[in-house]
């Protein structure tokens, strides 16, 4: 219980510092200088209102100063980053894998987020999850991390063709968002990551071009189904495999 306590708050306090990179580094911004403030009036952030998740609460979701909305986002980030170290904890324990999936895990929604508000993924995400990922897949097994850099190459070269044929349908940050993705869940899993990122990024195209909310030329971000593709593949990329197999 102590364990699972201290993984959870450990993905508070990181999601925490997802939400700067979210929100910096589109603007050009340092994460690692600069003290946090209020987008709205510029005011600094008390400590105790930097808490994550509390902080929000108990300023019941406005700025102390000028009483602006709190983007839900920051919350949101915080808890799913907390739920999602949870899980890799459970599943493979303490060990070098489980911080390579925390990474990977960290780069998915910071990629995600950053697409869905700007539509773009910047490259210091991806170089980010590659400096970090590949001396710590390494360190969790040599085989992973040749596995790893086979599906990286796959998901790379897939992906480049795919944004070849239909410009302007795919662009070069979903290509190495991709890359990155093949990267963690190795070769064959990365295929499955892939093919749930866009079962459900056309199955929701389907609904808004049906709903009326888009229109057949409008650009959705493809990242959030990259970012799902690859975290329900890191989980159930092996058993997803097997299932579709016995189906033969």
């Amino acid at each position: 219980m102590l364990n699972n306590i201290l993984v959870f708050l450990l993905g508070l306090c990181l999601g925490s510092f997802l939400n700067v990179c979210i929100y910096r580094i589109p603007r050009g911004l340092s994460v690692v200088f600069g003290l946090s403030g209020c987008p709205n009036c510029g005011s600094g952030i008390r400590g105790v209102d930097l808490s994550p998740v509390l902080g929000y609460v108990l300023l019941k979701g406005r700025c102390r100063n000028c009483r602006a909305a709190i983007n839900p986002r920051y919350p949101l980030v915080e808890l799913l980053t907390a739920v999602l170290f949870l899980a890799s904890y459970h599943s493979w324990g303490a060990c070098y894998y489980t911080v390579a999936v925390w990474i990977f895990l960290s780069a998915l929604v910071v990629a995600a987020f950053i697409d869905l508000e700007h539509g773009i993924i910047p490259d210091q995400v991806v170089v980010a999850a590659l400096v970090l990922g590949v001396p710590v897949l390494f360190l969790a097994s040599p085989y992973k991390l040749i596995s790893g850099l086979t599906g990286f190459a796959a998901a790379g070269i897939i992906m480049l063709v795919i944004a070849l044929l239909a410009p302007g349908g795919m662009g070069g940050g979903d290509v190495k968002l991709s890359a990155v993705i093949g990267l963690y869940l190795g070769w064959p899993n990365v295929l499955a990551g892939l093919f749930l990122a866009f079962l459900s990024g056309g199955l929701v195209g389907i609904v808004l071009l049906c709903s009326g909310r888009k229109k057949r030329k409008d650009h959705v971000p493809f990242g959030p189904y990259l970012a799902l593709g690859g975290v329900t593949g890191i989980f159930a990329a092996d058993r997803l495999i097997n299932w579709y197999m016995t189906l033969f």
